[in-house]
C-alpha cells in the first residue's frame, strides 16, 4: 500500500515539474506570436498566470508524500531545496524583486522533476518497515 502512493507521489511530482516547465517555455512563445497579430496591448490571463501557483502546490504535495516514503534522507533536503528555489525564482518573477534569468526556474524545475524520478527508480520502500519517518 505504502509503495503505490509514494510511487504515485512520485510520478504526480515529475509530471507536476514537467507541466510547469512546458509552461514556462511556452509562456513567451503564445503571447509573442499573440502580440505579433494583434496591435492591441493584452495582459496575461490571470488563469495563466496562477498556473504557477497551482504547479507550486500540487509539487508542494507530492514532495510532502514522497519525502515520507523515500528511503534516503538526502532525498528528502533535494527535493524540499529544488522546490524551495523553485519558489524562490517564481515569486521573484511575479513581484520583480531582483533581475534573475527565467532560465534559474526552468532549471530548478528540470532537476526537480529528474528528482523525482531517480526516487522513484532507486529510494522506495520494499515493504511497510523500511520507510523513513519523522
Amino acid at each position: 500500500m505504502i509503495r503505490s502512493i509514494s510511487i504515485k507521489a512520485d510520478v504526480f511530482g515529475a509530471i507536476a515539474s514537467l507541466l510547469c516547465l512546458a509552461h514556462c517555455f511556452a509562456t513567451p512563445i503564445l503571447f509573442f506570436s499573440h502580440s505579433s497579430i494583434s496591435t492591441e496591448i493584452q495582459l496575461t490571463p490571470i488563469w495563466w498566470e496562477t498556473l504557477d501557483f497551482s504547479f507550486l502546490a500540487i509539487s508542494f504535495l507530492a514532495i510532502y508524500r514522497s519525502t515520507q516514503t523515500t528511503t534516503k534522507r538526502i532525498m528528502k533536503y533535494l527535493l524540499w531545496s529544488f522546490w524551495a528555489l523553485l519558489f524562490t525564482f517564481i515569486l521573484n518573477e511575479k513581484m520583480s524583486i531582483i533581475n534573475i534569468s527565467g532560465i534559474y526556474g526552468d532549471l530548478s524545475a528540470v532537476i526537480l522533476s529528474l528528482l523525482h524520478i531517480y526516487n522513484l527508480s532507486f529510494c522506495q520502500c520494499k515493504d511497510d518497515n523500511c520507510c523513513v519517518h519523522n
